[in-house]
């Protein structure tokens, strides 16, 4: 009778020792990090060969005018990138440059959009779980509560790793952002690799990327800068409900 009585207890034991790894294999699911190459094949994505109209639009820049303050901040911040940036570490390049490149861009919050920083967003796509941490955002929202991204700005790191790169994290916070938006939009986004600048357009699920703009070279940050101010006219025009 008590060997009897022992066999109900072992069941549910390992019942429930069962549900329990299935819960961890569910979560290690959940969290896990795809490469640009896993993403295009999950998701049926096409990363295009040359310029999309949208990409040639964008990058279609002059010099752009700068105030006589912005002149100086610009001459500032780039000075400081030639000679610092090989041996800055990630939160380095973000205080002591790349919040600059943004203020010049006019990245800037405004009565329609706002900036959020080191936000988490995630979303079920074709029934797969996303989910990351994109570095800045440009984003309607509700105080800091983003609510239909339209611009992501992925995280700087020194080289690329196959596995949770810049490229295939802000791929990622683009997909999401367009299921969050619903409304058929594209989406837009940039990421830094080292001192390379590499915008990119998410249409569907086909996007491009531009070439790569090094901004330790003066014309090429000039047009950094321009590309941003230019993405915000497009923002307005355009993309804004």
């Amino acid at each position: 009778m008590e060997d009897a009585a022992v066999y109900p207890v072992l069941h549910t034991l390992l019942m429930e020792q069962s549900k329990k790894y299935k819960r961890m294999a569910q979560k290690k699911n959940k969290e896990k990090k795809y490469s640009e190459a896993e993403l295009i094949k999950v998701f049926s994505l096409m990363r295009t060969k040359d310029y999309t109209p949208l990409m040639q639009e964008w990058l279609n820049v002059g010099v752009p005018q700068l105030t006589n303050a912005e002149k100086e901040l610009f001459t500032e911040i780039y000075e400081l990138v030639v000679c610092r940036i090989d041996g800055w570490q990630e939160e380095e390049l973000k205080m002591n440059f790349i919040a600059f490149v943004l203020k010049l861009g006019y990245f800037n919050s405004s009565e329609k959009v706002s900036g959020y920083y080191d936000r988490i967003i995630s979303a079920d796509i074709d029934g797969i779980f996303l989910k990351v941490k994109t570095d800045f955002m440009l984003a309607k929202g509700i105080l800091d509560m983003p609510e239909k991204p339209y611009f992501h700005f992925q995280e700087y790191k020194k080289q690329k790793d196959p596995y949770g790169d810049p490229t295939a994290q802000l791929i990622e916070a683009m997909l999401i952002a367009q299921e969050l938006n619903q409304n058929k939009k594209p989406v837009y986004g940039a990421y830094i690799i080292g001192k390379f600048w590499d915008f990119v357009v998410l249409q569907g699920r086909e996007y491009c990327i531009s070439k790569s703009y090094d901004c330790t070279d003066r014309e090429d940050l000039l047009q950094i800068i321009g590309i941003l101010r230019k993405f915000k006219q497009i923002l307005h025009e355009r993309l804004l409900d």
